[in-house]
Protein backbone atom coordinates (compact mmCIF):
# COMPACT_ATOMS: atom_id res chain seq x y z
CA UNK A 1 0.00 0.00 0.00
CA UNK A 2 1.22 3.35 -0.73
CA UNK A 3 0.22 6.08 1.17
CA UNK A 4 0.73 9.86 1.52
CA UNK A 5 0.84 12.03 4.76
CA UNK A 6 -0.31 15.44 4.74
CA UNK A 7 0.27 16.91 8.08
CA UNK A 8 2.55 19.95 8.69
CA UNK A 9 4.02 19.07 12.74
CA UNK A 10 6.85 16.77 12.08
CA UNK A 11 6.23 14.68 14.97
CA UNK A 12 2.69 14.07 14.48
CA UNK A 13 3.63 12.69 10.76
CA UNK A 14 6.89 10.79 11.91
CA UNK A 15 4.73 9.17 14.71
CA UNK A 16 1.96 8.22 12.09
CA UNK A 17 4.69 6.46 9.43
CA UNK A 18 6.14 4.81 12.56
CA UNK A 19 2.35 3.48 13.20
CA UNK A 20 1.69 2.43 10.08
CA UNK A 21 5.01 0.71 9.13
CA UNK A 22 4.32 -0.99 12.22
CA UNK A 23 1.11 -2.33 11.55
CA UNK A 24 2.00 -3.25 8.05
CA UNK A 25 5.55 -3.27 7.03
CA UNK A 26 4.44 -3.53 3.04
CA UNK A 27 3.20 -0.11 3.45
CA UNK A 28 5.15 2.85 1.42
CA UNK A 29 5.07 6.37 2.37
CA UNK A 30 5.34 8.50 -0.92
CA UNK A 31 5.41 11.92 0.52
CA UNK A 32 5.18 14.08 3.61
CA UNK A 33 2.99 17.66 2.14
CA UNK A 34 2.67 20.37 4.89
CA UNK A 35 0.38 22.74 3.23
CA UNK A 36 -1.96 23.19 1.01
CA UNK A 37 0.32 24.61 -1.56
CA UNK A 38 2.70 21.47 -1.58
CA UNK A 39 -0.69 19.46 -1.43
CA UNK A 40 -1.87 21.13 -4.82
CA UNK A 41 1.35 20.72 -6.71
CA UNK A 42 1.67 16.88 -5.46
CA UNK A 43 -1.53 15.67 -6.55
CA UNK A 44 -2.21 18.09 -9.73
CA UNK A 45 0.36 15.40 -11.29
CA UNK A 46 0.14 11.85 -11.61
CA UNK A 47 0.52 9.72 -8.55
CA UNK A 48 0.48 6.42 -7.23
CA UNK A 49 -1.05 6.73 -3.30
CA UNK A 50 -3.57 4.19 -2.73
CA UNK A 51 -4.02 6.15 0.74
CA UNK A 52 -4.09 9.96 1.97
CA UNK A 53 -3.89 10.64 5.99
CA UNK A 54 -4.77 14.56 5.56
CA UNK A 55 -4.92 17.09 8.91
CA UNK A 56 -7.34 19.29 8.48
CA UNK A 57 -5.32 22.38 9.95
CA UNK A 58 -2.44 23.30 7.85
CA UNK A 59 0.00 25.93 8.62
CA UNK A 60 -1.55 28.14 5.13
CA UNK A 61 -5.22 27.05 5.75
CA UNK A 62 -7.63 24.48 5.96
CA UNK A 63 -6.68 21.06 4.24
CA UNK A 64 -10.44 21.32 2.53
CA UNK A 65 -9.01 24.23 0.52
CA UNK A 66 -7.31 21.44 -1.51
CA UNK A 67 -10.06 20.85 -3.09
CA UNK A 68 -11.20 23.91 -4.19
CA UNK A 69 -7.83 23.12 -7.17
CA UNK A 70 -8.50 20.21 -7.69
CA UNK A 71 -9.75 16.20 -7.63
CA UNK A 72 -7.66 13.61 -5.38
CA UNK A 73 -8.30 10.38 -7.05
CA UNK A 74 -7.66 8.11 -3.32
CA UNK A 75 -9.87 7.76 -0.48
CA UNK A 76 -8.83 10.47 2.43
CA UNK A 77 -8.50 9.54 6.00
CA UNK A 78 -8.57 12.75 7.94
CA UNK A 79 -6.90 13.34 10.97
CA UNK A 80 -8.36 15.93 13.60
CA UNK A 81 -8.15 17.59 17.47
CA UNK A 82 -11.65 16.91 19.38
CA UNK A 83 -14.50 19.25 17.38
CA UNK A 84 -17.89 17.79 17.80
CA UNK A 85 -18.55 20.09 14.88
CA UNK A 86 -15.88 18.30 12.69
CA UNK A 87 -17.02 14.62 13.92
CA UNK A 88 -21.09 15.53 13.13
CA UNK A 89 -19.90 16.44 9.87
CA UNK A 90 -17.87 13.04 8.99
CA UNK A 91 -20.15 10.91 10.20
CA UNK A 92 -22.96 12.65 8.05
CA UNK A 93 -20.76 12.42 5.45
CA UNK A 94 -19.35 8.73 5.71
CA UNK A 95 -15.72 9.92 5.56
CA UNK A 96 -13.71 8.33 7.81
CA UNK A 97 -10.96 9.93 10.49
CA UNK A 98 -9.39 10.05 12.92
CA UNK A 99 -8.64 11.67 16.34
CA UNK A 100 -5.24 13.06 17.30
CA UNK A 101 -2.90 12.16 19.03
CA UNK A 102 -3.38 8.88 16.86
CA UNK A 103 -4.33 5.47 18.35
CA UNK A 104 -2.31 2.38 17.06
CA UNK A 105 -5.76 0.12 17.49
CA UNK A 106 -7.88 2.95 15.94
CA UNK A 107 -5.22 3.54 13.10
CA UNK A 108 -5.66 -0.16 12.43
CA UNK A 109 -9.22 -0.13 12.10
CA UNK A 110 -9.12 2.42 9.71
CA UNK A 111 -6.68 0.63 7.85
CA UNK A 112 -8.85 -2.35 7.28
CA UNK A 113 -12.27 -0.21 6.72
CA UNK A 114 -10.47 1.35 3.88
CA UNK A 115 -9.52 -2.06 2.38
CA UNK A 116 -13.09 -3.15 2.72
CA UNK A 117 -15.43 -0.07 1.76
CA UNK A 118 -13.12 2.64 0.44
CA UNK A 119 -10.66 1.28 -1.85
CA UNK A 120 -10.20 3.19 -4.99
CA UNK A 121 -12.65 5.42 -4.17
CA UNK A 122 -12.07 9.60 -3.87
CA UNK A 123 -13.86 11.93 -2.00
CA UNK A 124 -17.01 13.14 -3.60
CA UNK A 125 -17.83 17.09 -4.22
CA UNK A 126 -20.58 16.57 -2.87
CA UNK A 127 -18.98 14.88 0.48
CA UNK A 128 -16.74 17.75 0.88
CA UNK A 129 -19.76 20.58 0.25
CA UNK A 130 -21.28 18.55 3.15
CA UNK A 131 -18.75 18.44 5.92
CA UNK A 132 -17.23 22.02 4.60
CA UNK A 133 -21.26 23.09 5.68
CA UNK A 134 -21.73 21.29 8.31
CA UNK A 135 -18.05 22.24 9.77
CA UNK A 136 -19.33 25.80 9.60
CA UNK A 137 -22.96 26.05 11.47
CA UNK A 138 -22.51 27.79 14.34
CA UNK A 139 -24.64 27.48 17.64
CA UNK A 140 -27.03 30.31 18.31
CA UNK A 141 -26.93 30.09 22.27
CA UNK A 142 -23.82 29.54 23.93
CA UNK A 143 -23.82 29.16 28.00
CA UNK A 144 -24.20 32.00 30.31
CA UNK A 145 -23.69 30.45 33.89
CA UNK A 146 -21.96 27.49 35.37
CA UNK A 147 -22.74 25.89 38.90
CA UNK A 148 -19.17 25.23 40.38
CA UNK A 149 -18.46 23.76 43.59
CA UNK A 150 -16.74 26.39 46.47
CA UNK A 151 -16.16 25.12 50.33
CA UNK A 152 -19.59 23.01 50.48
CA UNK A 153 -21.83 24.90 48.22
CA UNK A 154 -22.69 25.38 44.73
CA UNK A 155 -22.38 28.63 43.63
CA UNK A 156 -23.18 30.53 39.55
CA UNK A 157 -20.23 31.49 37.64
CA UNK A 158 -21.09 33.77 34.77
CA UNK A 159 -19.22 33.04 31.38
CA UNK A 160 -18.71 36.44 31.12
CA UNK A 161 -16.52 36.24 34.62
CA UNK A 162 -14.22 34.00 33.14
CA UNK A 163 -10.61 34.56 32.01
CA UNK A 164 -9.63 31.44 30.96
CA UNK A 165 -10.35 27.62 31.43
CA UNK A 166 -7.31 25.03 31.91
CA UNK A 167 -6.23 21.55 32.74
CA UNK A 168 -4.33 21.35 36.18
CA UNK A 169 -2.65 17.40 36.53
CA UNK A 170 -6.46 16.42 35.31
CA UNK A 171 -8.34 18.27 36.67
CA UNK A 172 -10.19 21.57 34.85
CA UNK A 173 -10.09 24.64 36.30
CA UNK A 174 -11.36 28.31 35.67
CA UNK A 175 -10.04 31.33 36.49
CA UNK A 176 -12.34 34.62 36.76
CA UNK A 177 -11.58 37.90 35.90
CA UNK A 178 -10.50 38.92 39.41
CA UNK A 179 -8.01 36.23 39.74
CA UNK A 180 -10.33 33.76 41.67
CA UNK A 181 -9.90 29.95 40.94
CA UNK A 182 -13.25 27.62 40.34
CA UNK A 183 -12.98 24.14 39.61
CA UNK A 184 -15.04 23.01 36.45
CA UNK A 185 -17.14 19.67 36.46
CA UNK A 186 -16.98 19.36 32.19
CA UNK A 187 -14.26 18.57 30.52
CA UNK A 188 -12.07 21.32 28.49
CA UNK A 189 -13.75 19.79 25.32
CA UNK A 190 -17.22 20.28 26.27
CA UNK A 191 -16.62 23.79 27.69
CA UNK A 192 -14.86 24.69 23.99
CA UNK A 193 -18.75 23.59 22.39
CA UNK A 194 -20.47 25.50 24.88
CA UNK A 195 -18.41 28.91 24.82
CA UNK A 196 -19.29 31.84 22.46
CA UNK A 197 -16.16 31.47 20.08
CA UNK A 198 -15.92 34.48 18.96
CA UNK A 199 -15.33 35.67 22.83
CA UNK A 200 -13.30 32.69 23.68
CA UNK A 201 -10.68 30.43 21.95
CA UNK A 202 -8.73 27.08 22.70
CA UNK A 203 -5.27 28.02 22.49
CA UNK A 204 -3.93 24.14 22.67
CA UNK A 205 -5.04 21.28 24.34
CA UNK A 206 -4.51 23.08 27.90
CA UNK A 207 -6.29 26.28 27.72
CA UNK A 208 -9.30 27.91 26.65
CA UNK A 209 -9.17 31.64 26.86
CA UNK A 210 -11.01 34.74 26.50
CA UNK A 211 -10.33 37.50 23.63
CA UNK A 212 -10.39 40.54 26.52
CA UNK A 213 -7.64 38.35 28.93
CA UNK A 214 -4.96 38.40 26.27
CA UNK A 215 -2.28 41.35 26.85
CA UNK A 216 0.20 40.32 24.42
CA UNK A 217 1.25 37.72 21.97
CA UNK A 218 4.84 37.07 21.94
CA UNK A 219 6.60 35.20 18.69
CA UNK A 220 8.25 31.58 19.57
CA UNK A 221 10.54 29.28 18.00
CA UNK A 222 9.43 27.18 15.00
CA UNK A 223 6.47 30.00 14.22
CA UNK A 224 4.59 28.88 17.55
CA UNK A 225 3.62 31.97 19.49
CA UNK A 226 3.58 32.41 23.48
CA UNK A 227 0.30 34.00 24.86
CA UNK A 228 0.09 36.29 27.67
CA UNK A 229 -2.79 36.79 29.72
CA UNK A 230 -4.32 39.18 32.85
CA UNK A 231 -4.48 37.73 34.96
CA UNK A 232 -1.40 35.63 35.20
CA UNK A 233 -1.56 31.70 33.96
CA UNK A 234 -0.06 29.91 36.54
CA UNK A 235 2.36 28.25 33.03
CA UNK A 236 3.25 29.52 29.61
CA UNK A 237 0.60 29.21 27.25
CA UNK A 238 2.25 28.19 23.58
CA UNK A 239 0.38 28.29 20.30
CA UNK A 240 1.55 25.82 17.60
CA UNK A 241 2.91 27.01 14.51
CA UNK A 242 -0.01 24.76 13.14
CA UNK A 243 -2.74 26.55 15.00
CA UNK A 244 -1.32 30.00 15.07
CA UNK A 245 -2.59 31.38 11.46
CA UNK A 246 -6.41 30.27 12.85
CA UNK A 247 -5.45 31.89 16.11
CA UNK A 248 -4.22 35.50 14.67
CA UNK A 249 -7.36 35.66 12.17
CA UNK A 250 -9.50 35.13 15.43
CA UNK A 251 -7.76 37.83 17.14
CA UNK A 252 -8.30 40.31 14.13
CA UNK A 253 -12.26 39.62 13.71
Amino acid sequence: MKVVIVEDELAASENLAFLLKNLEDSIEILAVLDSVKASIAYFSKNHEADLVFMDIHLADGLSFEIFDSIKIEAPIIFTTAYDQYSLQAFKVNSIDYLLKPIDEDELASSLEQYKGQFKGKGLYNDQVTGLLNLMNTKKTTYKSMYLVPHRDELIPLKTENIAYLYIDTGIVKAVTNDNQTYIMEQNLEDLESDLNPSEFFRLNRQFIVKRDTISGIKQYFNGKLIVNVNPPSPEKIVVSRAKSPEFKNWMNQ
